[in-house]
């Protein structure tokens, strides 16, 4: 449930005119719904944006030009603008089944993970495992994430070292690929929407990846993806990739696709944005995009052993 109330009383204390809303694509039709509630409530005139939006990192900048307060909805703070309100969105589903389904395959030491749409949950998820008389650990992350436990798509710096299994409560396979790979210990995903649980199996993917690079290694014209989005600018990566790459085009581009990379006539891409773009929508692309670990690996700056999910790292 979305705190229209509190909404309210922000405009109310800023005393703003104009208001945007951005939501994820799991939200966008209660956008009109809460469009005409908030303009009834304060007078204010409201806008929603239309465009993609798939992370805290993905900030309408056109939009937050346009308005006094941007509300971006479903995901925790990840920058610090006072014009911008994050409006958190938790998913009220029980974890205590796909939990007790997960305990047989956990160790003794196990770490938890989880998204902010279940982070509410993770003192239940700890007394669960207690209970099972399991030894919890909960991490923190580094300045991108805001609690301790939370997983962010780039960023899975609140995986616990030194356990023998991580647990990861939310959906997806995404997140839970991340955190193995990030620290080599085995995850244990569990579902709190069907209630399933499972070991991770990252050998797929990561046959992908290796097949993926092996086609670059005979690239001689690269592209260079740089984002636009707020959130996933890494201008100075892009340029240390350059400079390794040889005959090399750095490319801005709010949104990458299929379609807007065809005029670039070259052998492969690195893409130095959400790292999701290379990983969910490899089949898509003409020519083998990679993330700047895999380009690294490609050209022996590191091993192909050390193949790991990129992460856009914070402080």
């Amino acid at each position: 449930m979305i705190d229209v109330d509190g909404i309210v009383r922000i405009i109310e204390e800023r005393k703003a005119k104009t208001i945007g809303l951005q939501f994820p694509e799991g939200l966008k039709r209660q956008g009109p719904g809460i469009a005409k509630d908030v303009e009834a409530r304060t007078g204010a005139l409201v806008i929603v944006s239309g465009d993609p939006c798939y992370g805290a990192c993905d900030i309408d900048d056109s939009l937050l030009d346009m308005v006094d307060v941007l509300f971006h909805f479903g995901h925790s703070r990840l920058m610090d603008d006072d014009r911008i309100v994050f409006i958190e969105y938790h998913h009220e589903v029980e974890v205590d089944t796909a939990i007790r389904n997960a305990l047989p395959l956990l160790g003794q030491k196990v770490g938890i993970v989880t998204t902010v749409q279940h982070i509410h949950m993770l003192k239940r998820m700890e007394q669960l495992l207690i209970e099972a008389g399991k030894t919890p650990v909960i991490a923190r992350g580094d300045s991108r994430i805001t609690y301790p436990g939370q997983l962010l798509g780039c960023n899975f710096s609140a995986t616990p070292a030194g356990v023998d299994t991580v647990l990861y409560v939310g959906s997806g396979n995404f997140h839970p690929m991340g955190a193995q790979l990030s620290t080599g210990v085995p995850v244990i995903a569990a579902d709190p929407f069907t209630g399933e649980a499972r070991k991770v199996d990252v050998e797929k993917i990561m046959r992908q990846r290796y097949a993926l690079m092996a086609k670059a290694m005979d690239a001689k014209k690269w592209g260079i993806i740089i984002g636009t989005k707020t959130g996933q600018k890494r201008l100075e990566l892009a340029r240390r990739i350059k400079e390794t790459a040889g005959d090399a085009t750095l490319i801005s581009i709010r949104e990458i696709t299929p379609d807007r990379l065809l005029s670039f006539k070259v052998d492969a891409y690195v893409s130095t944005v959400c790292p999701r773009v290379a990983i969910d929508d490899a089949g898509r692309f003409g020519v083998p995009v990679l993330t700047p670990v895999e380009f690294d690996i490609v050209k022996g700056l590191r091993k192909w052993e050390d193949l790991a999910f990129d992460e856009i790292k914070g402080e």
